[in-house]
């Protein structure tokens, strides 16, 4: 194993210290070289998909019941969204049942947080995509109530989201989604797409490109297969950086680029 390699040698060179900095030096090349950059121990990465998936849905389910109702735009929400990611019968069945748990008046989400943040919590992107999936669910009737909202800032804050980290992932996220399908129509279509990306009309065109290729690489479908997203999951994300290239585009066209 490289890292053996690299163990001795820094000890040869530097002593007990760089043998100890050489060690996790070779175990991230060993693990990169077995699992590619970002990867991880496929026995890992399945229970990952298992908590990623359990999560989203529990917590839909919560949402979608946080304002004393399931709405039928939020059945349709779910039911489009098995339909969009082509989700095998298996996780389809165990969405279901996910959801129904978590839409019950006296479900708990502190455990289920919890898993997720032991299992997916240091992975940036994973916590992210939980939060996307879960604001549009909240937005699935065309409106925010209240208690979606406080439910949604209270998750926020349990992985680690300031409320201002929070208010501006949402704004990006119900902006990007203004663009889904093509590019918007509206007269507000221009201000949409700033929000979409994070920056305003006054960013420069570097601090745009920045935020373009951030959020596209937060969206990489290799990138979140790899840290642990489900397969079946992965078509969202996609759209979502469809939505981001659109709106990327419309802005680089009304400043000439």
């Amino acid at each position: 194993m490289f890292k053996i390699f690299t163990v001795i040698l820094g000890y040869y060179l530097f002593g007990f210290w760089g043998a100890l900095a050489a060690f996790f030096l070779g175990s991230f090349i060993d693990r990169t070289l077995t699992y590619g950059i970002g990867g991880v121990n496929p026995l890992g990465r399945a229970h990952r998909e298992a908590v990623f998936l359990g999560t989203v849905f529990t917590l839909m389910g919560k949402i979608a019941k946080a304002d004393g109702r399931v709405s039928e735009e939020e059945i349709a929400h779910v039911e489009q969204m098995f339909n969009k990611l082509g989700m095998t019968p298996e996780h389809r069945q165990r969405a279901i049942a996910l959801f129904k748990q978590g839409s019950a008046a006296d479900f708990d989400i502190r455990p289920i947080l919890s898993e997720f943040i032991a299992v997916c919590g240091h992975t940036a992107n994973l916590r992210q995509m939980l939060l996307v999936y879960l604001i549009v669910m909240a937005f699935a009737d065309g409106r925010l109530d209240v208690a979606e909202e406080s439910l949604l800032k209270d998750i926020a804050l349990h992985l680690g989201y300031s409320q201002e980290m929070f208010q501006q992932l949402m704004a990006m996220v119900t902006n990007q989604t203004h663009f889904a399908g093509g590019q918007a129509a509206s007269a507000t279509a221009i201000v949409d797409a700033y929000k979409a990306l994070g920056v305003s009309k006054d960013s420069s065109d570097q601090e745009i490109k920045r935020a373009y290729r951030k959020l596209m690489s937060q969206y990489h479908p290799d990138k979140l297969m790899g840290q642990g997203m489900p397969e079946d999951m992965i078509k969202m994300a996609t759209a979502q950086a469809q939505e981001v290239q659109i709106a990327y585009d419309m802005i680089k066209k009304s400043r000439g680029g």
